[in-house]
């Protein structure tokens, strides 16, 4: 587990990414954002999250 847990969020709605970003980094949380499917599988295999978010 990274310190402080890193989290992907996966969302095709910018808005969506940014809200949760804000309340999540709000909260101590590492955030990575991904637009699509393809993106979120990429920042997967290479950063490794401890929680992944999806819409």
């Amino acid at each position: 587990m990274h310190d402080p847990p890193r989290i992907l969020a996966v969302d095709d709605t910018p808005e969506n990414l940014e809200i949760l970003r804000m309340r999540l980094e709000a909260n101590g949380y590492e955030v990575v954002t991904a637009a699509d499917g393809e993106e979120g599988l990429a920042k997967v295999r290479s950063l490794k999250p401890d929680l992944i978010l999806l819409d």
